[in-house]
């Protein structure tokens, strides 16, 4: 069998069935007669209610149900909506404030669900709500990222929710007042929603006996747990399934209240109950990503060599934790923090506020787009203010090949890399000696063009071990049965090709098999960049261990041996029987051995991988308008060996048109009271194809040595490195013209802004 998996080509085994609109999204293919549900949710930020009289409603025709807090705590589903509290190395854990499914007794943000009303139709569901009478005195509002003020939660004496350190506190300091140079930054960095072309869609029926859930989620088994804990069932009483996804992006990984609700329902009316919403609901009450800011010192000697980096943070936690939220700004920011840099020393101090907004957490990145586009960002301003290169700067600090597997300051080892290799290829291929050439043409019509320059790392996250089942089926098909689940990645072509390949079984005889926690045992979902990588890994551990299985009942039928498997086929040397694992399969049946018809592994990684690359982009801005034009755009990544290559091509393009949405265009906006200003695709601003140039890319590898693939991953990558190289290239654009801050978005109107200040100060 084949230790590594090999640069698999064509296209993806799902198009046809995505293009031909034959996909298996949830909203498609709820039952006949399935309920509608609609949620009431709060009007205001944050107020006390006072009223909710639902007596009318209840009288509505066609409706079926409603519950409120009260109706929940009477029927005893009262536990918190799941979140993991942040626990640092000085043992200090976060605040856990309990989440309800729906609001009890005070409302914390802007569409926080208060009601859930169940009707025949989804018209008379909202005519129903219409009618259920709501008053709520308002509370004071908190928005800002300071903990001080009035909590928003009953026992707390701020609005700080977590305090997070990791680091050498006091060896950076040293560092810092023996620098020869510090550069100081500090970074905001706009909250986003993940506007998945999907929203979130959830269904629930109760036989009597089992609870089924379906959602379109990123993994079915924290679900099936957190229901099962709940509702007080037995785990083997609840089911979980997810369909086809249309995106995810992190946001699509929680539990939300809105879950539980419905199951609730499900369960009282012995009916199946589904909810879709709208792209608006959506908006308002799907978790929102980044919203953060965050202070740089990059300490340098005489000889422009790091010497410690320190980095304070506070990110919106919003009005509740979210199942990931303390950890995204803390523990996965840190895993990169020192980037791709010989860094003797960091600290890294994190503060997570509660607001009176939604709730934040991973959208794709979780942390690492965060933590490099700060350093990135960092090691620009410290190569304009070193008057040096910002190419020879980063050369000179890099990791030595040689060095690995390097650990950093925060304790994360590095496996395996060669970043000079990596930088110099980029340099390369983006004509970087031309670029002044370039510039010169556009100032020449008026625009100034600028060069930016980011080099990332990122870790691989979520859990590192997966399962892998397959089963050997009467007409001559397997099912590969896995524990990720996919929103958009193409793992049902991948993971059928790799299995090919290490098998020989006819890649056309492979069905993929995700989402139902009926079927297999465990599994890590998706999430992280982790699941071509982990869920491959599982599947050469599985593959493994069937072949072992058939070989010694081959042995015993065939009366010969030993067998050895290569090129799909068992092989003995004293033996003219040359039989495939179909074949194998179709006689361990045959002679009633139902034991090798389905083969499950559960296998770790011994290490995660850590993909890193180059992004270099140059963008041309309009000093009389402020618009920004993206013209140029290079990756060079290490992604380890590429299983597909085209998949990881297509995983970089969307990764960077996200970074290139939240760099130039996206931002959820509340006004003072928490009021919701970008509420439709009206007021928040998406990336179209026509903004964005075509994407270089090239694969300069270095295979991970922790996994027998050699994979890094590739989800996230686009993403990490394309919020800082766009930045760097709009500061580099504007620069002569006296700006010496941007952030994000970087919209007309605010580089227009921009540059006329600069231009009074100038004047000045």
């Amino acid at each position: 069998m084949r230790a590594f998996g090999q640069s698999q080509g064509g296209t993806r085994n799902e198009d046809i069935r995505f293009l031909t609109g034959r996909g298996r999204y949830l909203a498609d293919i709820m039952p006949e007669g399935t309920l509608s549900a609609v949620f009431l949710r709060a009007p205001v930020a944050h107020g006390r209610i006072t009223e909710l009289d639902l007596a009318a409603a209840r009288d509505m025709p066609g409706v079926a149900g409603i519950w409120t807090w009260d109706d929940l705590d009477a029927a005893g589903v009262t536990g918190t909506i799941w979140a993991v509290a942040a626990k640092d190395e000085r043992g200090l854990s976060g605040a856990t404030p309990h989440r309800p499914a729906l609001a009890r007794g005070v409302v914390r943000h802007l569409g926080e669900p208060v009601a859930l009303i169940v009707a025949e139709s989804r018209e008379q569901a909202l005519d129903a709500a219409e009618a259920i009478m709501l008053d709520i005195d308002p509370l004071p509002v908190a928005m800002d990222l300071t903990p001080e003020g009035a909590p928003i939660h009953e026992g707390m004496e701020s609005r700080l929710g977590v305090d997070w350190q990791k680091g050498d506190a006091e060896a950076v300091a040293a560092a810092l007042a023996q620098a020869a140079h510090v550069t100081r930054l500090t970074v905001r960095q706009n909250r986003v929603t993940a506007a998945s072309l999907e929203p979130r869609v959830a269904f629930a029926e109760w036989d009597g006996q089992r609870l089924h859930f379906a959602f379109n989620g990123q993994g079915v088994w924290n679900m099936k747990r957190e229901l099962a804990k709940l509702f007080g069932l037995d785990p083997e009483a609840v089911r979980v399934t997810t369909p086809d996804v249309g995106g995810g992006f992190g946001m699509k990984v929680m539990i939300y209240p809105e879950h539980v609700a419905l199951a609730h329902a499900a369960r009282v009316l012995a009916r199946p109950v589904g909810w879709v919403p709208d792209r608006g609901e959506s908006m308002l009450s799907d978790n929102g990503g980044r919203d953060l800011e965050s202070e740089a010192e990059l300490a340098f000697d005489a000889d422009h060599r790091l010497l410690g980096y320190r980095v304070r943070t506070r990110f919106n936690l919003g009005a509740y934790n979210s199942q990931f939220g303390q950890n995204i700004q803390s523990e996965l920011f840190s895993k990169v923090l020192t980037g791709v840099y010989d860094m003797p020393c960091a600290h890294l101090a994190a503060q997570g506020i509660y607001t009176n907004t939604t709730p934040v957490d991973a959208y794709r990145g979780a942390g690492r787009p965060e933590a490099i586009t700060l350093l990135e960002r960092a090691m620009d301003m410290a190569a304009r203010e070193l008057g040096v290169s910002p190419f020879e700067l980063r050369r000179k600090n890099l990791i030595a090949a040689d060095a690995f597997p390097y650990t950093t300051p925060m304790g994360v080892t590095y496996d395996v890399g060669d970043l000079a290799r990596v930088l110099a290829r980029a340099e390369e291929l983006g004509d970087v000696a031309g670029f002044a050439a370039r510039r010169a043409e556009s100032e020449a019509k008026g625009k100034l063009r600028g060069l930016g320059l980011a080099f990332y790392i990122e870790s691989i996250l979520g859990e590192d071990a997966e399962n892998a089942a397959l089963e050997f089926r009467e007409d001559g098909t397997v099912a590969l049965l896995v524990g990720t689940q996919s929103n958009g990645q193409g793992h049902e072509t991948v993971y059928a090709r790799y299995l090919a390949d290490l098998t020989g079984i006819e890649e056309a005889r492979i069905e993929v098999v995700q989402g139902d926690s009926d079927r297999i045992a465990r599994g890590g979902g998706t999430g992280g960049s982790r699941s071509v990588t982990v869920q491959s890994f599982a599947t050469h551990a599985m593959a493994e261990t069937m072949v072992a299985a058939f070989s010694a009942f081959l042995e015993e039928v065939l009366d010969a041996g030993p067998f050895t498997f290569e090129d799909g086929t068992f092989r003995a040397p004293n033996s003219n029987r040359r039989p495939t694992l179909i074949e194998a399969a179709d006689l361990a049946r045959a002679r009633g051995r139902e034991d090798l018809l389905r083969h499950e592994t559960r296998a770790k990684l011994p290490g995660r991988s850590f993909p890193n690359g180059v992004h270099l982009c140059e963008v041309e801005i309009d000093p009389e308008t402020g618009a920004l034009r993206l013209d140029r755009y290079l990756a060079v990544d290490d992604f380890g060996t590429l299983m597909n290559p085209a998949l990881a091509i297509g995983q970089v393009h969307g990764g960077v048109a996200q970074g290139f949405g939240q760099a130039v265009a996206e931002e959820i906006r509340f006004d003072e009271d928490g009021q919701l200003l970008s509420g439709s695709f009206m007021d928040y601003g998406l990336p179209r194809a026509v903004d964005l140039p075509f994407f270089g890319f090239e694969s300069v590898p270095t295979p991970s040595a922790y996994n027998p693939m050699g994979m890094k991953g590739c989800g996230e990558a686009g993403t990490v490195g394309a919020l800082a190289a766009i930045c760097n290239g709009a500061l580099d654009a504007l620069w002569a013209r006296g700006v010496r801050r941007v952030d994000m978005p970087l919209t007309p109107a605010r580089i227009w802004s921009w540059l006329r200040a600069a231009e009074g100060e100038g004047a000045g």
